[in-house]
């Protein structure tokens, strides 16, 4: 089983020369390359403190004894001087300084260090506005320890954003953003760019024959030959009306990259944000550009599972509280989406009765009606820093069922209660 930080941060490999202690002869020294499972920054603290170079990890003898400020980790005055507590990037907490504050040139980490502290002095407990008295010669331990904390969720949701926009193929970038509580990157999440089919379950995406049109909005194009309608018009709007399916043009097809029949295809367009939400809804996505109405914002992705294995997840699921199985009910109801643990930005949106994106069915190159595509168009613009939701009972048929928990794309047993805020919010999720 892969460890937290393996999951959330790329393999590193370092090579390193053992030598072998038992024998006094050290031409025996062999090479060895080991998967190592720590970090880049725990890596270079262990060989600072060891005084070992390694090109692999950054090190050199030219920066072996290089100080930069990591972040600030407690402060105090002495005899009218401010000191900070510096951690140095690369070493160990063993080695960090009290530094004077005219010594240190990193405004950026104190204004983030003076934001802490008085998020903390003013953080509401109970219903209650809580103030801390404060020192003004020494900050409490509890006061030092919220601080460091923040700043160590800070790196570690910004070595998680790196990794989520390195494993992403689309344009739009992802940012990720807490300032509501401690919370860092979750410990069993796995970005993927499209469906990963459990054992036994074979996806087939390779289209057995595409078109010839030259202009695909007036010619006989995919869609015709399904018996639909072309989807979209010309400023890439979906023009079809709910529950109607999505045939873009495939690999076959003999129009270029810029046919306007390829828009789910070329992936997510928009930079959006991953932030953790105030109101008890735990992450959530929010979008940092405006989005036109009936424009695609992104696809729904993850493990494709049989039915029955559904249904025993879904047991499992009940019991955390937890929604990420999508039916994949277009024309059978033989397979089902699991985002539980591999997934997309879409793993992170959240419910709402009155949401702002819709489901379509989508095929491309695997037209196996039993297996469509999952995309997210927007219902009306949406403005920058909007939140982005959809509607867990929402069917790619359009319909949005309440009569039967097993009709819908969250398949929940359990009632949970809906925390939307909408008008017409139903009061559960399901």
């Amino acid at each position: 089983m892969p460890s937290e930080t393996e999951r959330c941060f790329p393999a590193l490999r370092l090579s390193a020369w053992i030598m072998d202690s038992l024998s006094p002869n050290f031409s025996s020294a062999r090479a060895w390359c080991v998967p190592c499972l720590v970090s880049l920054d725990t890596l270079q603290e262990l060989c600072r403190k060891e005084k070992l170079t390694c090109k692999s990890i950054g090190i050199t003898k030219r920066n072996l004894n290089n100080y930069e400020v990591e972040y600030l980790c407690d402060y105090k005055v002495v005899k009218d001087m401010e000191y900070y507590l510096v951690k140095w990037k690369g070493w160990p907490d063993s080695t960090n300084t009290w530094e004077p504050l005219q010594n240190l040139k990193c405004p950026l980490l104190l204004q983030q260090f003076s934001n802490d502290k008085h998020n903390y002095l003013s953080q509401v407990k109970k219903g209650k506005a809580v103030t801390l008295k404060e020192n003004h010669r020494a900050l409490k331990p509890a006061v030092a320890e919220y601080i460091v904390k923040k700043a160590k969720q800070r790196i570690a949701l910004q070595r998680w954003q790196d990794e989520l926009n390195r494993r992403k193929t689309h344009k739009g970038m992802i940012f990720v953003e807490n300032t509501v509580d401690l919370e860092g990157p979750p410990s069993d999440f796995y970005y993927i760019n499209e469906y990963k089919p459990a054992p036994g379950i074979s996806l087939v995406n390779e289209a057995t024959f595409g078109c010839s049109c030259t202009d695909c909005f007036f010619e006989k194009c995919c869609p015709a030959e399904a018996g639909v309608l072309l989807a979209y018009n010309k400023n890439q709007q979906i023009k079809i009306p709910p529950g109607t399916p999505i045939y873009e043009c495939n690999s076959r097809c003999q129009c270029g990259p810029d046919c306007p029949n390829r828009i789910v295809q070329k992936g997510t367009q928009y930079s959006l944000c991953i932030f953790r939400t105030s109101n008890g809804c735990g992450w959530g996505v929010k979008t940092l550009v405006k989005i036109k109405r009936m424009s695609f914002v992104m696809e729904y992705v993850g493990e494709v599972i049989t039915s029955e294995e559904a249904e025993r997840r879904g047991q499992l699921y009940d019991n955390k509280g937890i929604t990420y199985l999508f039916d994949l009910d277009y024309e059978s109801d033989e397979f089902t989406v699991d985002a539980a643990r591999y997934g997309n930005v879409s793993h992170f949106v959240n419910h709402s009765c009155d949401p702002n994106l819709q489901v379509f069915n989508v095929f491309i190159d695997n037209l196996d009606t039993r297996l469509p595509r999952i995309a997210l168009f927007s219902t009306r613009t949406i403005n920058a820093g909007e939140e982005l939701t959809f509607d867990y009972q929402m069917k790619g048929s359009g319909d949005v069922s309440s009569d039967s928990i097993d009709h819908s794309p969250a398949k929940k047993r359990a009632r949970t209660v809906c925390k939307c805020g909408a008008v017409t919010c139903r009061g559960y999720l399901n």
